[in-house]
């Protein structure tokens, strides 16, 4: 029954004219629950109550995945890391949360073998790597075809030719999953709303409100029409990732643990620059371990993990981030010899992870956890990407313990596939690849295939029927149009940063077609949004001050 109504909703638009039917709708009705924050983590909390039928709205101050979840390694990974910090439950359920992610968004969440290089003078011996790979694989559940393989010196050296052949002693091969943080969070956000969730971006929260102490609801400033309304509900959970402490002191009951932000840096280089052949998870001299990942025509590299107490609103890679990555990757792959003039893009997010006295950034837990205020405001801090599912499912379930004793529902969401999700498995999605490069051909873009499937997946179906029947005479120009199309329509993409950042990942991965692009890219939103001159002009200024801040780097 669920997945008929699933299926009869698929085509449920999702647009600026819907935001506003949704903000009548939030003003107007009384709500089950709702959630502060439009990340990941608020995402699967509305999906997760949404399918055990509660009425949910969903606020988020910017564009959803702004944050921590549009900002991170992209990986929905195993947490080998923690190995090292015996957190063997942490590893255990990311583990078997990973493959239910990959059955769910196939062609999101990509299996991605990964090289980790073993040195003479620094990191673990290879027979502690094995017997660590070999930990990892039992707690994570890795089927037996994935499972570590170890590597001789000469083996690694043929795995991946640019490593140092004076320093690498051996190697071993291990699974990771790839994802486009972003893409993920927006279709969980869209599939919560073919659910019956109401979730509104651009919606910031300016006060709480409350009735004989309790918190019984939120003002929220709509930040496009500078309108405020007040929304009513039984549960208020707090979801704010980095923010999750600026709402603890709304409700002043921000007492005992506390967030501690850490800055992570990634830079993107063109493939050309760093030709690695696969992706690699290598440590430098001071401790840290370094992932470098091929993706479409780059190679990102990162993170950096250092303590952040500047504003949570602008977060940008330093000079001296980009130096760090540049010497680490430098020392590793010798011959790549690279500058700061060969860096393309670069992002810059914050994890919001619970403060231990005496540690230091690295060695912070990436647990989740939750927090009940006296008011009954429900904060939940902490955690990781890949865990996002039992996040939820663990906050969903205190919301019914705490407000709806009276029902009972179990959490469906390892069950529900996404929104464009329609995959057996991945060599489906491999198959569906084949099937769009086809249609591609005639126009010469075939190699469009991979990347359009990878973001939008079975919704490529009406990309492709708008590209067909909307032609000029250049494809190039015709397709990102259709795109535009397809994001204004069904993803309530409202401005520029939303479709070059968080919609298409344009700004890091394809910088050189975001710059081709940029005039028309901008004329095109015009056009569908129907916006004024003075907003046109900000919104290009907006674009060329993004592109500045994620290639700024000078050579000192």
């Amino acid at each position: 029954m669920r997945f008929l109504l699933y299926a009869s909703r698929m085509h449920k638009t999702f647009s600026t004219t819907v935001r506003k039917e949704l903000i009548k709708d939030a003003e107007n009705e009384s709500f089950d629950l709702i959630i502060i924050g439009g990340g990941i983590t608020g995402a699967g909390i509305a999906l997760d109550a949404a399918l055990r039928g509660l009425k949910v709205v969903l606020v988020e101050k910017d564009d959803f995945a702004f944050g921590t979840s549009s900002r991170s390694t992209k990986l929905i990974h195993g947490g080998l890391r923690y190995l090292k910090q015996l957190e063997f439950g942490l590893v255990k359920e990311v583990g078997s949360e990973r493959a239910i992610v990959h059955k769910l968004a196939p062609h999101l969440v990509v299996p991605e073998k990964m090289l980790l290089p073993l040195y003479e003078k620094r990191g673990l011996g290879y027979w502690l790597t094995s017997i660590g790979l070999k930990i990892y694989d039992w707690l994570a559940g890795v089927l037996e075809v994935d499972q570590r393989k170890m590597l001789t010196r000469n083996q690694t050296l043929r795995q991946e030719p640019l490593l140092n052949p004076d320093d690498v002693k051996g190697g071993a091969i291990y699974a990771e999953y790839r994802t486009d943080d972003a893409r993920l969070t927006i279709e969980i956000i869209k599939s919560a709303f073919q659910f019956g969730a109401k979730p509104l971006s651009y919606s910031r929260v300016t006060k709480l409100r409350y009735g004989s102490d309790k918190i019984i609801g939120v003002e929220v400033l709509d930040q496009i029409s500078q309108l405020q309304f007040k929304i009513t509900g039984k549960a208020i959970v707090n979801a704010a990732g980095p923010w999750v402490d600026d709402l603890r002191e709304m409700d002043q009951s921000k007492k005992g643990k506390r967030l501690h932000l850490t800055k992570g840096v990634h830079l993107v280089i063109s493939k050309e620059k760093l030709p690695i052949q696969q992706a690699i998870y290598f440590d430098v001299e001071d401790g840290r371990m370094i992932f470098a990942i091929p993706r479409g025509r780059t190679t990102y590299i990162g993170t950096t993990d250092t303590n952040y107490d500047g504003s949570k609103d602008d977060v940008n890679a330093s000079n001296e981030d980009a130096i760090y990555l540049i010497n680490a990757v430098n020392r590793t792959f010798p011959h790549s010899s690279l500058i700061l003039k060969d860096i393309e893009s670069s992002w810059a997010g914050l994890r919001p992870l619970i403060h231990e006295e005496g540690k230091s950034a690295s060695e912070l837990s990436r647990k989740d956890e939750i927090f009940v205020s006296p008011s009954g405001l429900i904060s939940i801090a902490g955690g990781k990407l890949t865990g996002y599912r039992k996040m939820a499912e663990r906050i969903v379930d205190l919301v019914f313990e705490t407000h709806f004793d009276d029902r009972q529902a179990k959490c469906q969401t390892a069950s529900t596939p996404f929104v464009g999700s329609d995959f057996v498995n991945y060599q489906a999605v491999r198959n569906y690849i084949s099937e769009v490069a086809v249609k591609l051909k005639p126009f010469g873009l075939e190699n469009e295939a991979p990347y359009l499937v990878g973001t939008y997946g079975k919704q490529c179906d009406s990309i492709l029927s708008y590209f067909q029947t909307h032609q000029t005479g250049d494809a190039g120009v015709d397709l990102l149009r259709a795109e535009i199309w397809f994001c204004t329509l069904y993803e309530i993409t409202t401005c520029l940063a939303d479709f070059v950042v968080r919609r298409t990942g344009m700004l890091y991965f394809n910088m050189p077609r975001l710059k081709k692009y940029k005039e028309i890219i901008l004329q095109e939103f015009s056009n569908q949004l129907n916006w004024s001159v003075e907003k046109k002009q900000s919104e290009a200024a907006a674009l060329e001050l993004l592109i500045l801040n994620s290639t700024h780097f000078k050579q000192s």
